[in-house]
């Protein structure tokens, strides 16, 4: 009988205890009241999220999100959580998440200074570099070589800002076009409306070993910039921020960071099966042992 009392008391101070922290954040106001929350998803940014051959969103962004997921029921003591997929591009995934169309974004967004005046992030989970990739016979080795010629990045992301101002400064006379995703932009390459794709150097290389002919591309060495990525959420929400937070030191703390990066960066990933042998950074090893949110490149340095 005492233990069954025991048991109730702690079930009751640990509902009230989500009260509490709902309460206190409009996110998880938000979430308890309904019993759902709703992540920002990608269709094809591989590895992090993206559309499997059964149109199952997975990917090592999702997994860490699930690990957020799992820690937000805990803190409001629910039962179950219903998770709600909502696909967004890199045009619309700040404006979801601003208007509350979205909780959490679960794909490739770089945290940086000028999007943390809209928008809160996560500790990064992973760091890579804005570099360019084209077919080997165009013998493309840095930005310079593209003098004149056309090159594609993806509608909203840093990289179009980057190669714009690039463009501009060192009066390179390029041909910017902007695709929709960065399944569009990887085609107008294959195709020949582009010779270039500016993107983050592993999102390129994942779309070259996705594609008919591997071989057929190579990426630049130099790396125009430092990208860390990190789940996105609302600014100004300290409750919720806190709990995400929690959650990802947690993973990166336990260790199972580097279970969950293994099986997307140095395994065969659906659904061809394909390993990208992408080894972790030292840049991440410090960002995973000292956890930071911060959106300054000189951070990662």
């Amino acid at each position: 009988m005492k233990h069954s009392i025991l048991v109730t008391a702690l079930m009751v101070a640990g509902l009230a205890a989500g009260a509490a922290q709902a309460q206190d954040s409009a996110t998880l106001k938000k979430i308890k009241e309904t019993g759902q929350i709703t992540l920002g998803v990608r269709d094809s940014s591989i590895p992090f999220s993206y559309l499997d051959d059964k149109q199952s969103y997975q990917g090592y962004s999702i997994d860490l999100c699930m690990k957020v997921v799992t820690a937000v029921q805990k803190s409001l003591g629910l039962t179950a959580l219903n998770v709600k997929m909502n696909p967004v591009t890199s045009a619309t995934r700040i404006p979801l998440m601003a208007n509350g169309t979205v909780d959490l974004e679960c794909g490739s967004t770089t945290n940086n200074l000028e999007r943390q005046k809209q928008v809160g992030f996560a500790p990064t989970t992973f760091i890579t570099a804005n570099r360019l990739l084209a077919k080997k016979s165009s013998n493309i080795k840095s930005l310079d070589d593209m003098k004149g010629k056309t090159i594609v990045s993806t509608s909203g992301t840093s990289n179009i800002k980057q190669i714009t101002q690039l463009n501009t400064e060192k009066n390179l006379g390029m041909n910017i076009i902007a695709a929709k995703d960065h399944a569009e932009a990887f085609l107008m390459v294959e195709t020949g409306r582009a010779v270039a794709f500016a993107m983050d150097d592993i999102l390129l290389a994942s779309l070259a070993a996705s594609s008919k002919a591997p071989s057929d591309y190579s990426i630049t060495p130099e790396a125009l910039s430092v990208e860390p990525y990190g789940i996105m959420l609302r600014k100004e929400d300290a409750g919720f921020k806190k709990v995400v937070d929690d959650a990802i030191k947690n993973v990166f703390k336990s260790g199972e960071i580097n279970r969950i990066y293994a099986k997307w960066s140095q395994a065969p990933i659906p659904p061809k099966g394909v390993n990208l042998n992408w080894p972790m950074s030292e840049q991440l090893k410090k960002a995973i042992a000292n956890p930071t949110d911060s959106g300054d490149p000189a951070a990662y340095k």
